[in-house]
């Protein structure tokens, strides 16, 4: 009882650490880089191929990375209108006063449309234009914060909370690497939210009050004037930085058809190593890493046994698509393992070519870098008198079947023991007392 019950608590904790403990999905050193975020990532948005991961899942403070979900919200509402006018308010100036936020010196009663103040929040990154906004569209700030929350919840950003739309410092506004990489990617879908990213400068212009402007992005990839330009690779998507969460960047870059996106967030805050860190991390995975196609679609990757067909026994599986994947330009066909794993031990026919029976996991350096399903090369035709044979024998071998004749047997035991039972009862009846004859006639005498 004692070793059943260790047994029992053995599994459990088994079960716990692999529930608990994240899995490490970067299969790759990385060299060349000196690194200083407190969690990060370099993700191939071509194959979803993390090359490099560090604390993805741990919470992390956002700082204006933040207002990738507040712009998401802002071009989703349905008042939403870019030709729009909307003026600054007293109340969202007040609200910005004393937080050390950026501001954008727009007066209270300046006119812009609802396109400029994407930018400004978005571009710029400008406090008062973000608590407008969230005035606006939310028709309160806390309202606001509200359909964030509800929107991380739709997003599945299990380890997102936001205390408040502009990034500032709080304990409960925090976010992981891997929420902000979906969230990320989500808001890309957006047209109005990638052209806006992805632009450097950007000319405002005239309102009721001054002038046209130019804005110019926070992103220091994207701008030619600083001394970290990323040679025109780089494309969005937004900064952050207060004292709590060090400087912050989500970026990403492309060259020669690969496209990267790059997140380091907790850099030192007196530095721009976000900035550098970043342009690494980009140059190494362009110069050592290459589209590599592991296996086409047409070739079978492993048999399948068939039943109920009298023309083949097996069935070819091949990938449903093929795979590419974002390799080391060392790997070879011999470092790759294809690993299928079949939906059950055999299929029965009728099969359709394109039918999934199963799935295969592609592993380079011990780590699996993909899964894809595995289908039926060929039609195969069903048997007629296999079935028939089938079903005959399943009403053998079925359980009901298997009680009939049990019960049967019992019932002929039965009557073989009545049998036996009722011939041994006649014979008993049958039977006369034998009385020795001398013995009789000893007696006779004696009287």
């Amino acid at each position: 009882m004692p070793k059943k019950i260790f047994s029992i608590f053995f599994a459990f904790f088994l079960t716990i650490i692999c529930i608990f403990t994240p899995i490490n999905a970067s299969a790759y050193e990385v060299t060349g880089v000196e690194k200083y975020e407190k969690a990060g990532m370099l993700i191939s948005l071509d194959t979803e191929e993390i090359l490099y991961e560090n604390n993805i899942d741990m919470k992390v403070y956002p700082a204006s990375i933040t207002k990738i979900m507040t712009t998401i919200l802002m071009l989703e509402s349905d008042k939403y209108d870019p030709e729009g006018k909307i003026a600054m308010t007293e109340s969202a100036l007040d609200l910005v006063l004393g937080t050390g936020s950026s501001v954008s010196y727009i007066k209270e009663g300046e006119e812009f449309t609802q396109l400029d103040l994407v930018y400004l929040v978005l571009m710029s990154s400008y406090g008062d234009c973000t608590y407008l906004a969230a005035e606006y569209y939310g028709g309160t700030v806390e309202n606001f914060v509200a359909m964030m929350n509800s929107k991380a919840a739709e997003l599945g950003l299990s380890g997102t909370h936001y205390e408040n739309p502009v990034g500032l410092h709080h304990e409960t506004n925090y976010t992981t690497v891997r929420d902000i990489y979906t969230l990320s990617k989500y808001a890309l879908q957006n047209e109005t939210f990638k052209t806006v990213c992805e632009t450097p400068r950007y000319t405002m212009p005239a309102t009721n009050m001054r002038g046209e402007r130019t804005l110019v992005t926070t992103n220091a990839l994207q701008d030619p004037n600083t001394n970290y330009y990323y040679r025109g690779r780089a494309k969005g998507i937004k900064t952050g930085f207060t004292d709590e969460a060090g400087r912050c960047l989500v970026s990403t870059a492309s060259y020669n058809n690969y496209n990267y996106m790059c997140i380091v967030m907790g850099c030192p805050p007196k530095e721009k190593k976000h900035f550098s860190e970043s342009i690494d991390l980009y140059n190494w995975a362009f110069n050592n890493f290459s589209f590599k196609e592991i296996a086409s679609s047409t070739e079978p990757v492993c048999e399948m046994p068939v039943e109920l067909s009298l023309e083949t026994d097996f069935v070819p599986l091949h990938f449903k698509k093929p795979f590419v994947s974002v390799l080391p330009n060392e790997a070879d066909d011999s470092t790759i393992v294809i690993k299928p794993h079949l939906n059950s031990e055999s299929t029965e026919a009728p099969i359709k070519k394109g039918d999934v029976l199963g799935t295969a996991e592609i592993i380079y350096a011990e780590k699996v870098i993909g899964t894809v399903d595995l289908v039926a090369g060929d039609d195969v035709e069903q048997s007629g008198i296999l079935v028939i044979v089938k079903y005959v024998k399943s009403i053998f071998t079925s359980i009901y079947m298997k009680l009939i004749i049990a019960l049967a047997v019992i019932a002929v035991l039965i009557f073989i023991i009545l049998c036996i039972k009722l011939n041994i009862s006649r014979l008993k009846k049958r039977k006369v007392k034998y009385i020795p004859y001398g013995k009789k006639e000893k007696n006779t005498h004696e009287k």
